[in-house]
């Protein structure tokens, strides 16, 4: 094969690699404004959808989950941080300010959320599950 067609080659596979991360980038900030989206208008149990497979099926959401998840509304959904990651992670800090919706008092909790692009499903998954709302997550 002449170096030339080599060159162009290789120049092709260079263009489309970076056309495959700028796809999954774009899909990631699709996935991970959906999420936000979805917890702020439409509560956190809508966030069990972004679960892994691996997760949903490890972690199923209880009564009691679903009950605890519906005592509180999202009144803020803010990223604080992106922390480093290997290419197909993700991860970032946000601060949710929750509402109790039976006393109207607000408290903020910080999710840690690390999401993993799965190569089989061409899909960003939640791996680090939904925020934890106890008293135990919230942010002083």
């Amino acid at each position: 094969m002449p170096r030339r067609s080599l060159a162009a080659l290789a120049i092709a596979l260079l263009l489309l690699g970076g056309c495959a991360t700028d796809r999954r980038q774009n899909d990631l900030r699709k996935t991970v404004d959906a999420y936000g989206n979805a917890l702020r208008w439409d509560g956190l149990a809508a966030g069990f959808t972004f679960l892994s497979p691996h997760q949903r099926h490890a972690h199923p959401l209880s009564r009691f989950d679903l009950a605890r998840y519906a005592q509180v509304s999202v009144a803020t959904y803010e990223v604080q941080g992106v922390l480093p990651s290997p290419p197909d992670r993700y991860r970032q800090v946000v601060a949710i300010e929750l509402i109790n919706r039976n006393t109207q008092v607000a408290r903020t909790v910080l999710d840690r959320q690390t999401w993993h692009w799965s190569r089989k499903d061409k899909h960003w998954w939640l791996v680090s599950g939904l925020p934890d709302i106890s008293e135990g997550g919230r942010v002083p």
